[in-house]
């Protein structure tokens, strides 16, 4: 996996996190890494850097991952509404990986962290990347990971007229 170019961004509040995180990134070969313990000064970064992966932590101190998400996606004047997401988080229920997903996150990761998992993260966001689609209140990769052949149409459902695919 050769991640020479890419440029990651980690938001975590916890040092030892990201610096976990960073070691992983590192030994893969990415050289730019930028590191925010807020969303706010994650969001900047996104603004202010041309970032091409961020791993965010699901729980932060004030607005939490789930927010800078959201401010990624849904904002109108987001700095890449694209931006592929790794959540990062030990909460592993159903209902807070539903919450990720509907936020728009690309990938959920469990702590703890292990280096192969990291790596078959990244790798699902920089070779199988899902198509973004835009739908009432949501903007994001498409939730199904399942294509079904027998599907007819451009939506996923029929009650779902109006649906963009990107």
């Amino acid at each position: 996996m050769g991640l020479e170019s890419v440029s990651a961004l980690i938001l975590d509040d916890n040092a030892h996190m990201r610096g976990l995180v960073r070691v992983i990134l590192t030994s893969f070969g990415v050289r730019r890494i930028e590191e925010a313990h807020d969303c706010n000064e994650a969001i900047g970064l996104v603004a202010s850097s041309d970032i091409d992966i961020a791993f965010v932590d699901f729980k932060l101190a004030g607005l939490d991952g789930l927010d800078f998400c959201k401010r990624i996606r849904l904002d109108p004047e987001s700095p890449n509404r694209y931006l592929p997401i790794i959540m990062i988080t030990a909460y592993s229920e159903r209902r807070r990986v539903i919450d990720a997903i509907n936020a728009g996150v690309d990938e959920f990761l469990v702590k703890p962290v292990r280096a192969v998992d990291v790596a078959n993260r990244v790798n699902a966001v920089v070779e199988r990347r899902r198509p973004f689609v835009q739908a009432a209140g949501y903007f994001g990769p498409e939730r199904r990971r399942r294509n079904d052949p027998r599907h007819k149409g451009p939506w996923r459902r029929a009650s779902d007229p109006g649906t963009v695919y990107i």
